[in-house]
């Protein structure tokens, strides 16, 4: 409780600065994270690219042996040498890698706004985004989404200040003034017990 006091003074003494900065601080964090998806879907696409080239090479090589890609991969993932069976299962990877990366290069393109990022965090790929976040270029916010992200970082972190730092503290200061108060009002004899005992013999 003693650093309620501190507290309380330096609250009401910077109460608008403290505001203005933490408006700065949500608004550059909030409206940072559009650009990172954006980056992020950039490398995503890449990455997207490279898995379709190394599907088509498959492709060909079933076309030049007189199979489809099926076939090709079938046989080989029931070959019995363990070279041409994970040759099959490596085809069979390929697929699957495509579908998800196509999955969620569309998701995240075609999400609104506000949608976007549960999107991105229901389909994030956490190596691409750490290969993403390990050369993320912080931007200046121009475009609609990244002033819209700027504003409610600025009306989330003043609300998480004022809710759990703000208001607490005065809180805690408007009940130790009211027990002062109440500890003023009380009669000193209560705080007495030997004046207490003369007068009840009495």
């Amino acid at each position: 409780m003693r650093l309620t006091r501190p507290l309380q003074s330096a609250f009401s003494v910077g109460d608008g600065l403290i505001d203005r900065l933490l408006c700065v601080v949500g608004a550059v964090l909030c409206s940072q994270l559009p650009e990172f998806i954006q980056q992020y879907v950039q490398r995503l696409g890449g990455h997207l690219d490279e898995a379709r080239r190394q599907l088509g090479q498959f492709h060909e090589i079933a076309a030049k042996s007189g199979l489809t890609f099926d076939q090709l991969m079938a046989k080989s993932r029931d070959a019995s040498e363990a070279t041409v069976a994970r040759l099959g299962q490596l085809m069979h990877e390929s697929v699957v890698r495509v579908d998800a990366l196509a999955t969620a290069d569309a998701a995240i393109r075609d999400a609104s706004i506000f949608s976007r990022p549960f999107v991105f965090l229901r389909h994030v790929d956490f190596s691409i985004a750490r290969a993403t976040g390990s050369v993320f270029k912080p931007a200046v916010p121009t475009t609609v989404e990244g002033m819209l992200y700027a504003g409610f970082g600025m009306l989330l972190i003043l609300a998480l200040y004022h809710g759990a730092v703000r208001y607490p503290v005065r809180r805690a200061w408007r009940r130790r003034k009211e027990r002062q108060a109440m500890a003023g009002r009380n009669p000193k004899s209560a705080s007495n017990p030997q004046s207490t005992r003369g007068d009840l013999s009495a």
